[in-house]
Formats: C-alpha cells, structure tokens, sequence
C-alpha cells in the first residue's frame, strides 16, 4: 500500500527539487502542480487572453491537454514546455491565475484524479489544505527570502533562462509571497498536521532524509 506525500510552501522553497529527488528514492511519481498553474499562464499569454478573465481561462482550460511525465517533463497540448514556463513572467502569471477559484477548481479536480492510486509526491500552495486534505505525510517547506532568491537566481541560470539580479529576485519573491498569502482562493498556508521544514540553511540530502524519517512508518507497512 503506497502513500501520497504534500509538500506545500512559497516559491522557491526548493519544493520542486525535494519532491523529484523523493520520487526517485520511494521510486514514487512527482506531480508538480505549479507547472499546472505555470503551464495555464503561459497559454494565456500566448493567446493573449487576460489573467483577470476567470472565465475566458477556464474555458480555455476546457480545451487545454497538460501532462507531467514521471521524468519531470510539461507537455501543454503535445508542446514540451518544461522551460518556457519556468521564466519570472510565467511565475507571476501563474499567481494571477492561481487567485481565481474556477481556474483552481479545474485544476484540483484533475490533481485529486491522478493521485487516486497513492504514490504520488505532489508539491503547491494548497495540497495539504486542499488538494490531498487525506495525504499520509505533510511537509510544509519554508526558507528565508534571501536563500529562495539566491537559489532562483543559480536555477536560472543554469537552465539558461534570463534572469536579474539576486535583489530584484528577492523582491519579486516577495510580491509573490504577498499574492500567495493574501488571494481568496485557497491561500498559502500551513495544514494543522504538517510538519514545517526550514531549508534556509539545509542540503537537498538533509530536506530530503527529514521527510524520509517521517515517510518511515508507513513505507514499513508497505513492505510488510
């Protein structure tokens, strides 16, 4: 019997990147539900539909394909689109779509979907509080504004995405914290059972081994 494991958290909390190297150790499936959101913004910016037109989004959603593939791949309607929407645009566009509650009740319908069989790690705003209110395990992964921005500005550029300096980073990190916390619609915040993990100052290995040793009782069922 597999188990579901949320992980919820702002942005740039290094959620993404704990959940896939969780994946691959449980041999479980990541589901990130940003690129969902992501993916949302970025069709609309490119059928110039407004971020404020909850009901021209969710009809655009209607006819909309989004798959997350077990290798961390975003396909949008058969497009692979796992880097155009990781920009900074994208990131605050997703925050605007996310305000709206029948973009969010479109998108959650399809996430409860998948993650029927167990054996999903899925990481977001609301997956604990909302998404998988039943998930076995609940992290809520916090870290300063500076370690976020510091960690968006090397994932940049790695990726090879243009990208600003650390400040303005920090800066738009916390404009997005702000519409994150403060939007009507399913709002950041922590589950009552979570258990909250600051990475400001932990390795991937430690974050990682954390939720393992919180995982343990239940994989040991598993394997009974």
């Amino acid at each position: 019997m597999k188990i579901n494991i949320a992980i919820d958290g702002p942005s740039a909390a290094g959620k993404s990147t704990i959940a896939k190297s969780l994946a691959k150790q449980l041999n479980y499936i990541h589901l990130d539900t940003g690129a969902m959101y992501r993916s949302t913004a970025y069709k609309a910016v490119c059928s110039q539909i407004s971020l404020e037109d909850e009901n021209a989004l969710v009809e655009m959603l209607k006819n909309t394909d989004i798959t997350l593939t077990p290798e961390g791949k975003v396909f949008l309607d058969g497009e692979d689109v796992s880097s155009s929407i990781r920009t900074d645009q994208i990131s605050l566009a997703a925050s605007s779509v996310s305000r709206h509650p029948l973009v969010r009740s479109e998108l959650v319908a399809r996430q409860q979907k998948m993650a029927e069989k167990k054996g999903f790690i899925m990481d977001g705003r609301d997956i604990g509080t909302v998404v998988l209110k039943d998930a076995e395990v609940k992290i809520f992964m916090t870290a300063s504004a500076e370690a976020r921005a510091k960690r968006r500005y090397e994932q940049d550029k790695k990726l090879g995405l243009p990208t600003t300096d650390v400040e303005t980073i920090a800066k738009e990190i916390a404009q997005r914290d702000y519409q994150d916390t403060h939007r009507a619609a399913s709002p950041l915040v922590k589950a009552e059972d979570a258990v909250e993990i600051d990475t400001s100052d932990m390795t991937i290995e430690e974050v990682v081994n954390a939720i393992l040793a919180l995982c343990e009782p239940y994989l040991k069922e598993e394997h009974a």
